[in-house]
């Protein structure tokens, strides 16, 4: 079987670009710096399909960054379509804890606040705060073109719930940090770059693949299984209907395991019990990435 080979070191230098979801301030822009870096240069999209044709173009960006899934929201399904249609290998991922920040332009005080607009689920989050007062409340399409537009008309009766980067890159205040309910609210960004950006990382601990099999009776338990016996962890696994079949199903898995070895092992056992596979990248898990980075500070 040929050597797997997916994962790229991340990109340094201030020449990395990366197609983001939404505008700037937006937390798919904090979570690209979180991963690349500050001196990142984001290309924010109105869409995710735009996301990935950017992503997808050498000439256009260096990467893309997509929101996959919310620990309190569940799967963004849509998503993972854009990724089985594209060309686009998974090389990181990003856990981001959703900080919402009520913000208003400078001098404003929380008596001044007649309206709060955000998106209508970063309103949501925020409802225990937000019931203490008698604000009307306006749905936005964005967290960050909200803050922006309160930078723009300098209104003294408008707030926006939006992330910390927004109050930085727009000059506005924090006039109530962390007005979220939820504080164990993360949602985890995938990083996705071209083939040929691709490179092998020794200390990737973590895979995403898609496969189906036959749909013969006890196939999928077989499967599931001989990757149990191999000491990998099975952390997610989403079914998707396979178009044009009568309701048969592929099935996307996020593998955690120790070495590459052990992963490869696994692979080479369980392909030919599937009908078809794909490997979508093999990359450092991010949640144990965050953990190392907070104990070692």
């Amino acid at each position: 079987m040929k050597k797997l080979i997916s994962i790229k070191s991340k990109p340094t230098g201030d020449s990395v670009r990366v197609s983001i979801q939404g505008y700037e301030g937006s937390f798919h822009q904090v979570a690209a710096r979180d991963y690349f870096g500050k001196s990142v240069e984001v290309i924010p999209c109105a869409t995710f399909r735009e996301v990935v044709r950017i992503a997808s173009a050498k000439k256009e960006s260096d990467a893309g960054v997509m929101a996959i899934e919310n620990s309190i929201a569940g799967s963004i399904l849509p998503n993972y379509n854009l990724l089985q249609k594209s060309n686009l290998h998974i090389t990181g991922e990003v856990y981001l804890q959703i900080k919402q920040q009520l913000l208003v332009n400078p001098g404003v005080k929380l008596d001044d606040i007649r309206e709060v607009h955000s998106h209508p689920m970063a309103i949501q989050q925020c409802l225990t705060y937000l019931d203490q007062f008698n604000w009307k409340l306006i749905e936005t399409e964005d967290t960050a073109l909200s803050a922006r537009h309160v930078h723009q008309h300098k209104s003294k009766h408008i707030a926006a719930i939006a992330s910390k980067l927004a109050a930085e890159l727009f000059d506005l205040k924090v006039i109530a940090p962390n007005i979220h309910t939820m504080r164990n609210n993360y949602t985890r960004f995938l990083i996705v770059q071209r083939q040929e950006t691709v490179q092998t990382e020794m200390e990737a601990n973590k895979a995403s693949v898609n496969f189906h099999t036959d749909h013969s009776r006890g196939s999928l338990a077989r499967v599931l299984s001989m990757i149990a016996d191999g000491g990998i962890n099975l952390s997610k696994l989403q079914s998707f209907p396979i178009p044009g079949s009568d309701f048969k199903y592929s099935f996307h898995a996020d593998m955690e395991f120790d070495s590459l070895d052990q992963f490869q092992k696994v692979i080479e056992q369980i392909k030919p019990k599937t009908a078809a596979l794909k490997i979508y990248g093999i990359y450092k898990n991010g949640m144990q990435a965050k953990k190392s980075n907070k104990d070692a500070q």
